[in-house]
């Protein structure tokens, strides 16, 4: 429970840092936008305007998915950082459609720039602080295994590679003016903004991918389910065979269910002992884990459901005498 409290006050804590982290730099980008006449840094204004109410939703479903279970959510309350990434990536998919809307509207009607070395300034400032919270966003999500976390600091990356472009054209301009007064290279801001929509709508559809899997259920990694066979197979031949292994995600939570086959006189207690020792390595290993499993006695029928999962050695051998034989 230690444990549990710390990792929440944890991601709560970075939580909170990207969104004051966040209102800094939307002041700071749409005053050097407007000043400059940039559509490229108004861009990335809404953009970071948009992670703002992203990073205030991670806040609020961080929080809310590390309440434990009650009546009405039994399950506890992980999923809620599954909405949250798809509320982002919505949000990402409208900023993205205004980006280009406003780059088109740019480009056909081209405006000089302004005070471009101070748009160069605030991107950079913005690409040096973004770089710094999203890396410690994604240590802490990746440590909480929170979805939520992920999704913020994917956002903050992607703004310190749009960041990078729009520095990019806000610079070659300044140059050129500079070194060729007469040479028009307007276009490249609007076609910069345009690229800048196009990553991130490449975000969005990547978070709203991985919201959306544990939304439906999806079962956990493969080298985690093999781990847990793996697992259980090691107390054989306690433990004779597993089968109808389950698993799913919901948020940072793993709800894992399966049933394990040991020897019909084994006692209650000891068939029990076995579980939990199986529940406590299983939670050791996977983080958040909830584990259910079902004992069953093996008489060695070999019934239909535990012929893959069978551990015991002289099946094994018939196994591999069938498949030789049918070769």
């Amino acid at each position: 429970m230690a444990l549990e409290h710390h990792a929440l006050r944890q991601k709560s804590f970075v939580a909170l840092l990207s969104v004051v982290s966040n209102t800094l730099l939307v002041l700071a980008k749409l005053i050097v936008g407007l000043a400059v006449g940039s559509v490229s840094i108004i861009s990335e204004a809404i953009h970071s305007g948009l992670d703002l109410i992203a990073a205030i939703i991670a806040f609020v479903s961080v929080r809310t998915s590390g309440k434990p279970a009650d009546d009405e959510h039994p399950y506890g309350h992980g999923k809620v950082e599954n909405l949250s990434g798809m509320i982002e990536a919505v949000l990402i998919f409208v900023a993205a459609a205004w980006i280009i809307r406003e780059a088109v509207h740019k480009f056909t009607e081209p405006k000089p720039l302004e005070l471009v070395g101070w748009g160069a300034a605030v991107m950079l400032v913005s690409a040096a602080v973004n770089l710094l919270v999203s890396e410690l966003l994604m240590r802490v999500g990746r440590k909480t295994d929170s979805i939520a976390l992920r999704a913020d600091a994917w956002h903050l990356r992607t703004d310190v590679y749009t960041s990078a472009g729009v520095m990019f054209a806000l610079g070659v301009i300044w140059a050129a003016g500079i070194v060729f007064p007469k040479l028009n290279i307007l276009w490249l801001d609007p076609v910069v903004a345009i690229l800048v929509a196009i990553l991130i709508i490449k975000a969005a559809w990547d978070l709203t991918a991985e919201s959306v899997k544990d939304l439906l259920d999806v079962r956990l990694m493969k080298d985690e389910e093999d781990w847990i066979a793996a697992e259980v197979r090691r107390l054989c031949p306690a433990v004779r065979g597993l089968h109808s292994l389950r698993t799913r995600k919901s948020g940072h939570l793993r709800f894992i269910d399966f049933h394990f086959v040991v020897d019909g006189s084994m006692s209650v207690t000891d068939a029990h002992r076995i579980s939990d020792q199986i529940d406590d390595a299983i939670a050791a290993q996977l983080a958040h884990s909830h584990v259910t499993s079902h004992v069953e006695p093996c008489d060695k029928s070999c019934h239909a459901k535990c012929v893959d999962g069978c551990f015991l050695p002289e099946f094994e051998r018939r196994k591999m005498d069938s498949a030789v034989r049918a070769r």
